[in-house]
């Protein structure tokens, strides 16, 4: 691997003051602001000290790097959902198209607010090959080793990491928008580090100083990939008597539809939940599973009872109007976490759900909305840490699984997080996708490309598998596959079947999963465009799986490596 020395870095900034001209400044600073930068072993830390008030407009540091040809470079998504992957020195990346990119600028998308879960609002997408970015943290991978470089900390603002193979740099930024600097500030502590792929990551981690998770690898379901809103007692019992019976599950998840309106947690569908939410939970413990419960506890939608008798709880734009977080449910917005009855409000639900309904785990969903753009002379990145650090005190003693979340900012404080986009029930890459939207290969490559956050940062999420033969348009071979990559690299194994109705050759899948060992992944990635192989040793032996991520085709060994 290639050395590295912090002392080549270039620094510059451009910021205001008193609401003048924009300036620039390098590494030393001027008499307005000054930059001290230091380096403590592998760890470049720079603190800002203004000496009057000061908003940055830019700020980023150079770092050289000789990109070599086989080298693969790690792209981490802004949020769970988001695309992450490895890509080669000279792949253009992948994301929007031009006509997506630009409907995600336009006016309707701001009215609609679909262009709010990824970074679409405040980052430029690249164009042309051999550049990507992510964020928080990526490396550089080169064979069995990687260079990798990572902030030990998102409070100041999300770190961004531009890795430019045309121009041999790597350009690191913070995300420091709509905050005024008026005292002494830690701008970034970021931390170099080189070995294998394992090790590299144990001590990054080490140096965040991020505790072990409390939590074991956990088989569940969820009502969500099925029925998705359309959820009763009647589906929910009969489900549940079909997973009690057949055993080796710990966990059953009541999943969005339980509700009358996202952000009405309090008002439950009277027809279909009649005896309510602490009746459910019950009936689940009788079967001697934990009961899970869907919350997506920052946001209502557009027509809830909680936004309109509380319009002034809400995050606003520069408008004064209300923000939208997001467009699903005709439109929602996101709670702003600073308000004293906002808090109130939070811990009642979750006294509630907790103590009064009695669920055991948690799905917290959409938590990006918390921090959809900067409020109370915060960046997003600090909002973000202070949403999480609000929940996982809110969450308690119960188990929390995080989704639609930055993922730095629930690094220790998630005990499951999800890693991927949604899973879709067609097995496509689609013309139109966004970077946020549920597909399946998007998930898969998530799976493998965050696998390791498992056991590190929390347990891996990387969303469901589906074996059953309705409601599902691939056949039972990709529902296989897609199953067996979950196994291998996920923590959480969730499913949305009714498992009485399984075949003989789903029943053995299912046991696979549910009984498996726990797999050593020698090596996995792309061997050449959109074909994946994983090496990996399960019950002592040594394994091969090798498949075509955009359509699910699985080679026999060695075939991949010809061209088809």
């Amino acid at each position: 691997m290639n050395g590295f020395d912090f002392s080549k870095a270039g620094v510059t900034m451009e910021y205001q003051a008193d609401g003048g001209q924009v300036v620039r400044c390098g590494a030393s600073g001027d008499d307005v602001v000054h930059l001290a930068c230091t380096v403590e072993g592998n760890i470049l830390n720079i603190a800002l000290l203004p000496s009057r008030p000061v908003r940055i407009v830019r700020f980023r540091i150079r770092l050289p790097f000789s990109f070599q040809r086989e080298d693969r470079i790690l792209s981490n998504g802004f949020q769970s959902w988001t695309d992450t992957r490895e890509y080669g020195v000279n792949e253009r990346m992948r994301g929007y198209n031009r006509l997506t990119e630009l409907y995600m600028k336009s006016s309707m998308a701001h009215r609609l607010g679909v262009n709010r879960a990824g970074d679409a609002t405040f980052h430029a997408y690249p164009r042309g090959r051999g550049v990507c970015y992510g964020y928080s943290y990526g490396y550089v991978r080169r064979g069995d080793d990687v260079y990798l470089l990572g902030s030990l900390s998102e409070r100041s603002g999300y770190t961004i990491l531009t890795f430019d193979t045309r121009r041999d740099t790597i350009w690191v930024e913070k995300e420091l928008e709509g905050v005024t600097f008026d005292r002494e500030t830690q701008l970034l502590s970021l931390a170099a580090i080189e070995g294998t792929y394992d090790a590299a990551f144990d001590r990054y981690f080490e140096q965040m100083g991020i505790p072990k998770p409390r939590v074991g690898r956990t088989c569940g379901y969820t009502t969500w990939y099925n029925y998705y809103t359309g959820i009763n007692m009647d589906i929910i019992r009969r489900d549940l008597d079909a997973l009690s019976a057949h055993g080796g599950f710990d966990v059953f998840q009541i999943d969005d539809g339980y509700q009358t309106a996202v952000g009405d947690w309090f008002s439950i569908r009277q027809k279909e939940f009649p005896d309510g939410m602490r009746a459910a939970a019950e009936l689940i413990h009788s079967k001697g599973l934990k009961a899970g419960l869907w919350l997506a506890p920052f946001g209502a939608q557009r027509d809830s009872k909680l936004f309109a008798e509380h319009p002034d709880w809400f995050v606003r734009g520069q408008d004064g109007e209300p923000w939208l977080a997001g467009g699903n449910w005709g439109g929602f917005y996101a709670l702003d976490i600073y308000r004293d009855e906002v808090r109130q409000y939070l811990q009642k639900l979750f006294d509630v759900v907790r103590n009064e309904w009695g669920f055991d785990l948690l799905k917290l969903d959409f938590l990006y909305a918390a921090a959809v753009r900067p409020i109370h002379n915060k960046t997003r990145g600090e909002v973000m840490c202070d949403a999480m650090d609000l929940v996982r005190q809110l969450t308690g003693d119960r188990v929390m699984l995080a989704c639609g979340v930055p993922m730095m900012p629930a690094f220790g404080k998630a005990d499951f997080c999800r890693i991927g986009a949604d899973m879709s029930l067609s097995w496509r890459r689609k013309l139109f996708d966004g970077r946020e939207n549920a597909s399946t290969p998007n998930a898969i490559d998530n799976t493998v490309f965050r696998r390791h956050l498992d056991g590190r940062a929390f347990l891996n999420d990387p969303d469901v598998f589906l074996l059953r033969d309705t409601n599902i348009h691939f056949n039972l071979k990709k529902r296989r596959l897609l199953a067996k990559v979950n196994s291998l690299m996920g923590s959480l194994l969730f499913c949305s079947d009714n498992v009485s109705e399984y075949g003989e050759e789903q029943e053995s899948v299912l046991r696979e999963i549910l009984s498996g060992a726990r797999a050593q992944i020698i090596s996995a990635g792309y061997i050449r465009r959109d074909v994946m192989r994983i090496r990996y040793r399960q019950n002592g032996r040594p394994e091969t799986l090798t498949f075509r991520v955009s359509n699910g085709r699985i080679y026999p060994q060695g075939a991949a490596d010809q061209n088809d």
